[in-house]
């Protein structure tokens, strides 16, 4: 690899850290604002309806920003081409990574429906707020989608090892954190906010994880 292709992995994989970080900072300021949205019963995209949703409105924009960085990171670090035959498992990675952050600026365009009772999010009651729900949904179940697979070839190919344990961990957080939000929205609809952020968890700390050993790499 090129110095300039090394310094773009780098520096990729510097931005998605960095990212990841602003966004959990940015949505723990939020929750502490008007209209203080319960972090157990509401969805994070709550947190964009209410005076400072313009806010959290910006970071579902920077998590589709930083989806493309970590997308190049590991793009950078392929030992081959990540869109082409020789590597279908990493193209197909990378590319519902990119349909998960894609999904995520959407989200900035069409606000949640929030209910009364703040006790079940996964209700809808306007066409804005069931377009929210339809990407939300289908941008959570592409990104597992792709942890999932570039998980399993970070394994198949040894590119990052030290990593690897931290990647499958995250992985497994975010299955679980997603079949908790099936299980709480069919049976403890109070607990539906909490599900979706350990599955939020689960791909933040992927993303992060694997930028870091991208970094390390020489």
């Amino acid at each position: 690899m090129t110095a300039h292709g090394m310094n773009l992995r780098r520096w990729s994989a510097t931005a998605a850290m960095v990212g990841v970080v602003l966004y959990v900072l940015i949505d723990v300021v939020l929750q502490f604002l008007p209209p203080h949205y319960s972090p157990i019963s509401d969805a994070e995209s709550n947190l964009a309806v209410g005076p400072y949703g313009w806010v959290m409105n910006l970071n579902f924009l920077g998590r589709a920003v930083f989806c493309v960085a970590v997308v190049v990171a590991l793009a950078g670090a392929a030992p081959t081409p990540a869109f082409g035959r020789k590597d279908p498992l990493l193209g197909t990675g990378l590319g519902l990574l990119l349909l998960g952050g894609a999904s995520s600026a959407v989200l900035a365009f069409f606000p949640t429906d929030v209910s009364a009772e703040h006790t079940s999010t996964l209700q809808t009651s306007t066409l804005s707020g069931a377009i929210h729900l339809a990407v939300a949904s289908f941008g959570f179940l592409t990104a597992l989608a792709a942890i999932l697979l570039l998980t399993i070839w970070l394994r198949i190919r040894r590119v990052l090892p030290r990593a690897a344990p931290w990647a499958i961990a995250f992985a497994a957080l975010t299955l679980a954190g997603l079949l908790l939000v099936v299980a709480a929205n069919a049976w403890l609809p109070g607990v539906v906010g909490l599900a979706e952020r350990a599955a939020l968890a689960g791909i933040l700390g992927w993303t992060f994880s694997v930028s870091v050993g991208i970094r390390r790499l020489q």
